[in-house]
């Protein structure tokens, strides 16, 4: 018969200050600009800023599951970049105020995404139940092609929402109305952004062994032992 107490390493962590205060202060931005658009009747986005606090929230709020378990500096990245590309771009119109803001946005997923899958590959690296050991190289060469993969995931998503919708996710881009330059421009700079971090993450794995001393991920996975499995006791 199962115990009704849930195991202890079934308990999310709780949620981490930083994270919090991100999220609130965000929350609170959100529903100010949610109370004036519905004063002003746009209704379309006003659904829009609602389904974004429910989902920057959640972690925060709801305690349960496998989204609790993220850690807190990847929940907070999450929440900052969901924040800044549908609120601040589609609601605000950054995108249009600010010529560069797509760009940045853009270069700052693609050092994201590859740090993130150097994370991944690391795991399947260390972890026991994986019979291969990969070398630094190969983990710099999969960060890079991870996040290059997705950025044009994205772009394609994109695509599909303006044929298919009739939305404007791809923006007019120096005279040329019909996207395809901010198309090529996001992947130009994605495809940077994913080479910085897989150099960059190289070079400090490299560096961190040859001196003998713990590299960044290895510190990461250290410091949340029940997200990643690596809890011994």
């Amino acid at each position: 018969m199962t115990d009704p107490e849930r195991d202890s390493s079934q308990i999310p962590p709780p949620v981490g200050r930083k994270q919090a205060l991100v999220t609130y202060a965000m929350l609170a931005v959100m529903a100010f600009e949610l109370a004036t658009l519905l004063w002003t009747g746009r209704w379309p986005h006003a659904v829009l800023v609602l389904g974004l606090m429910a989902i920057i929230g959640l972690p925060v709020f709801h305690r349960r599951g496998v989204i609790a378990l993220v850690p807190v500096e990847i929940q907070v990245c999450a929440v900052i970049f969901i924040f800044a590309t549908l609120f601040l771009g589609e609601v605000r119109d950054f995108y249009i105020r600010i010529w560069w803001w797509d760009l940045v946005l853009h270069t700052s997923s693609g050092v994201l995404l590859g740090l993130l899958g150097f994370l991944m590959l690391y795991l399947l690296n260390e972890s026991e139940t994986v019979g291969f050991a990969l070398r630094p190289v190969f983990l710099a060469f999969f960060a890079f092609c991870f996040s290059v993969a997705l950025g044009a995931l994205w772009e394609i998503f994109e695509f599909a929402m303006d044929q298919i919708f009739g939305m404007n996710m791809q923006k007019p881009m120096l005279n040329d109305p019909s996207g395809l330059t901010d198309t090529m421009w996001d992947l130009i700079v994605d495809t940077t952004g994913a080479l910085f971090a897989s150099l960059a993450g190289l070079l400090y794995l490299l560096r961190a062994r040859k001196e003998g001393r713990k590299d960044w991920l290895q510190r990461f996975v250290e410091r949340y032992p029940r997200v990643f499995g690596a809890d011994k006791s």
